[in-house]
């Protein structure tokens, strides 16, 4: 049976190309909030403010930890459990895909002026190191494709 001509558009890719997909997205995510947050924390200067970007970043292992180390394994095994020559859009679900476009949402929204944007910052640094330290998980299944398609 042929194929419908929308999947032959499809641009297919091994899963270990989804999975670098999905550690570069959440690393570079993770970097870019990092580093806005971090910016926008010291725009109110004081004494308390290296204390307080230690505390976002100690709080934002712990939310790796307990939190985005287990959304990473969960990604990582339905890219394996779906295999090669899927639409690479795909790395993530749709359900995750819309949990990105309402955390963005609310990035946004936090970033109008509602709440004061070195408060954001603090915000943004806890988010970024969590998900910069959780992407480990992603990146360490990619090496493991990785090394799997490369007979290793």
């Amino acid at each position: 049976m042929a194929r419908p001509w929308i999947e032959t558009m499809k641009p297919g890719a091994p899963a270990r190309v989804h999975l670098l997909a999905a550690a570069l997205m959440w690393s570079a995510v993770g970097v870019a909030l990092l580093a806005f947050g971090a910016l926008w924390a010291h725009q109110v200067r004081t004494g308390l403010t290296p204390w307080l970007l230690l505390a976002a970043a100690v709080g934002g292992v712990v939310k790796a930890r307990l939190v985005l180390d287990r959304g990473g394994r969960r990604i990582a095994e339905r890219i394996r459990t779906r295999g090669d020559g899927r639409c690479i859009g795909g790395f993530l679900s749709a359900r995750t895909w819309a949990l990105v476009a309402v955390m963005m949402a609310a990035g946004r929204l936090l970033r109008t002026g509602v709440v004061a944007r070195h408060i954001v910052g603090l915000l943004y640094v806890l988010v970024g190191t969590g998900l910069l330290v959780a992407s480990r998980v992603l990146w360490r299944a990619w090496a493991v494709a990785r090394r799997s398609a490369s007979g290793g």
